[in-house]
């Protein structure tokens, strides 16, 4: 009897430990978010139709590749820790690098406007962002349910790639070149 209830025991535990590593993709939960590599999603391959939202500082931002941009959306939030640490050294590598036609957008999400606000000029960012309140754009359009995301765009709307997490700068620089192709 003891050994069959230790067998259950362990066998729960090994269920558990999987369950655990495929929910948080085998890193512990203070693992940076910075490590992880350029992903395959379902949204890889997709044509994407276009959004428009409500821009952070007024106006309106409207999806680039609808009017036949390849584009690189940055989906993030002020309250976002890797956002946090992410978008000083996005906004710094766009300030000094031309993208030539590729045009980038950043997507707050779920946000409150006054911190959104504070948050991107804090980090000097140049490029449009969608105010997206509710998360229509990110949870609805791009099915996002974490932060911060960044995806690659072509010209017609089809994603080809996705990077979870924070976005290092070398990967920003090869996505962008990729679409430039």
């Amino acid at each position: 009897m003891a050994l069959l209830s230790l067998g259950l025991g362990v066998t729960i535990a090994l269920v558990l430990i999987l369950t655990v590593s495929f929910l948080t993709n085998g890193r512990s939960p203070g693992a940076s978010s910075t490590t992880t590599p350029i992903a395959t999603t379902e949204l890889v391959g997709k044509t994407l139709k276009g959004f428009s939202s409500p821009g952070l500082f007024g106006g309106t931002v409207t999806s680039p590749w609808t009017s036949g941009h390849p584009t690189v959306v940055i989906f993030f939030a002020s309250w976002c820790g890797p956002c946090q640490g992410e978008m000083p050294k996005v906004a710094a590598y766009l300030h000094a690098h031309h993208t030539g036609d590729v045009r980038v957008v950043g997507v707050d999400a779920n946000d409150e406007q006054s911190a959104a606000k504070a948050f991107v000029t804090k980090d000097k960012v140049g490029f449009p962002v969608a105010f997206d309140a509710n998360g229509t754009v990110t949870n609805g359009l791009f099915q996002f349910l974490t932060l911060p995301e960044t995806v690659f765009l072509t010209a017609r709307g089809k994603v080809t790639n996705v990077y979870f997490g924070a976005i290092p700068t070398d990967k920003l620089a090869q996505g962008i070149a990729a679409l430039s192709a």
